[in-house]
């Protein structure tokens, strides 16, 4: 691959992955409203307590294949095939064993006289939450087609109708008085809609030809990133198994929407950027000069994103809690703003693994994954007697120091020293923070909510662009130049 093709491959994706992302976020957001407006807090921590099972057998059913097939230097019908009928087989397992352990997931939530009343409601929610999984899984290789190939447009509009179709079900539903009915349907229909469209724009299809031999092939990498994956989902919602154990559901609700907001956002800066990441990387996995490049050029890319989003949400998180789905969501806020600044590093993060997992070192990936879960997990039990913001505080400050942990891991296998990939990262860190704090004592005396939120985006957005400018930025520039080149 020539290094012009890569470069406009890679800015294509880039910018596909970003509209797709930003297209993405907005309906989330859009729906999202309408939700938090109709929902009460007890409705999103009923079906914020199941989310890490459902995830967890999500993973289980995928078991690392996605990131194995684009990994694999050449791939046959063969190797799709046995990784569809796999997860198929394996989710229908998973969802018998989750169906008659129901019970006792609910009984862990709710183990006390007072509360087992509860039980029976969130026993039939969560049989009916988990088959959503098992559809999941009949859309794995075929998403995994589309991956390996940087089918980015592809993939985004399919992400999109089904955004569409499964917010219009979770509204219509929650409007009639269905509560958390609805917010689980809307999970179902999701994955439903994007796997009938992952079928439709994938040319790959399965045959009843059930050979499982190329799995192994697979399995030594794949199984590694399988138990990363678990131990992922149970750092990002070690939070609400804990509440919803030692606190009301109300507060779990509230970190619920909270944690959604955050997502949104450090989720469309990670989702631009690993719509390409991984292939690209693993394509110049035999160069090390040229992956270096490519890397601290996503990395300034991502830097350049992820502190002036996250830490601006942060900053106007009050106001627009407050417009946008009421003050009775309002003790999210704080919660929210806490989060954004440990989001702000999570695109940089999923930047770093992805190169490790493009080198083939999945058990790094793992191992490095496991310590840190076991470390929140430890400190989070700990802390929780004294208080939701203590707890988030100590998490997103482990979250940015492993950063440096993840770094020695990068410099091992490309040499990147720390000192380039600080003077990457720091300067739009530094110039973000000094833009918020500058934008704060601007309008600190502002009074009307819709003024103030306008006034905080509008003067931080033309601060923060003048100073890179100013500084001299290549990356502004370039994202600057490829922009006005699309239009």
């Amino acid at each position: 691959m020539a290094e012009q093709s890569l470069k406009e491959k890679t800015a294509k994706g880039l910018f596909w992955g970003g509209l797709s992302n930003g297209v993405q976020q907005l309906l989330n957001l859009f729906f999202g409203i309408f939700l938090a407006r109709i929902l009460t807090a007890e409705d999103y921590g009923m079906v914020g307590m199941l989310s890490i099972f459902s995830l967890i057998a999500g993973s289980l059913q995928e078991s690392g294949f996605t990131a194995a097939l684009a990994n694999k230097r050449e791939i046959s019908h063969k190797d799709y095939n046995a990784v569809f009928w796999f997860s198929t087989a394996l989710s229908a397992c998973l969802y018998l064993i989750l169906f008659f352990c129901a019970p006792l997931i609910a009984k862990f939530y709710y183990d006390t006289p007072e509360l087992a009343s509860q039980i029976p409601t969130l026993t039939a929610l969560a049989r009916y939450s988990f088959f959503g999984f098992f559809i999941a899984s009949l859309g794995i290789a075929h998403s995994a087609y589309l991956f390996r190939n940087l089918m980015v447009k592809q993939k985004a509009m399919a992400v999109t109708i089904g955004l569409i179709a499964s917010g219009t079900v979770g509204v219509t539903m929650a409007y009639m008085g269905f509560a958390y009915w609805g917010i689980a349907t809307q999970s179902i229909v999701y994955v439903g809609t994007i796997n009938i469209c992952y079928l439709f724009f994938s040319p790959w299809r399965p045959t009843f030809t059930f050979d499982f031999a190329p799995l192994r092939q697979m399995v030594s990498f794949s199984s590694k990133l399988l138990v990363t994956n678990i131990f992922n989902h149970v750092n990002n919602n070690i939070f609400t198994v804990i509440l919803g154990k030692f606190y009301s559901g109300q507060e779990v609700g509230y970190f619920t929407q909270a944690n959604k907001w955050n997502y949104m956002g450090h989720s469309l800066i990670s989702g631009t950027v690993n719509s390409v990441a991984q292939p690209v990387l693993s394509g110049l996995s035999d160069d090390r000069k040229r992956q270096q490049r490519a890397f601290r050029k996503m990395l300034r890319f991502t830097a350049f994103i992820s502190f002036p989003a996250m830490l601006g949400l942060s900053l106007i998180a009050p106001e627009l809690i407050t417009l946008t789905i009421t003050n009775k969501w309002l003790p999210s806020a704080v919660i929210l703003q806490l989060l954004c600044i440990g989001g702000a590093f999570i695109p940089i993060t999923n930047l770093y693994s992805n190169l490790v997992i493009s080198k083939g070192k999945s058990n790094i990936y793992m191992w490095n994954t496991i310590c840190l879960g076991v470390v929140q997990l430890i400190t989070m039990l700990i802390l929780y007697p004294y208080g939701i913001h203590t707890m988030i505080i100590v998490y997103v400050s482990i979250n940015i120091c492993w950063l440096f942990v993840w770094h020695y891991f990068v410099w091992r296998e490309i040499r990147l020293n720390l000192f380039s990939a600080l003077k990457d990262i720091l300067p739009f860190a530094f110039i973000a923070i000094g833009v918020m704090v500058a934008t704060y004592y601007i309008t600190i005396g502002f009074t009307n909510l819709y003024l103030l939120v306008a006034s905080k985006i509008i003067i931080a957005a033309i601060l923060y662009m003048v100073i890179v400018w100013l500084s001299g930025s290549v990356t502004f520039r370039e994202s600057l130049n490829y922009l006005f080149k699309k239009t």
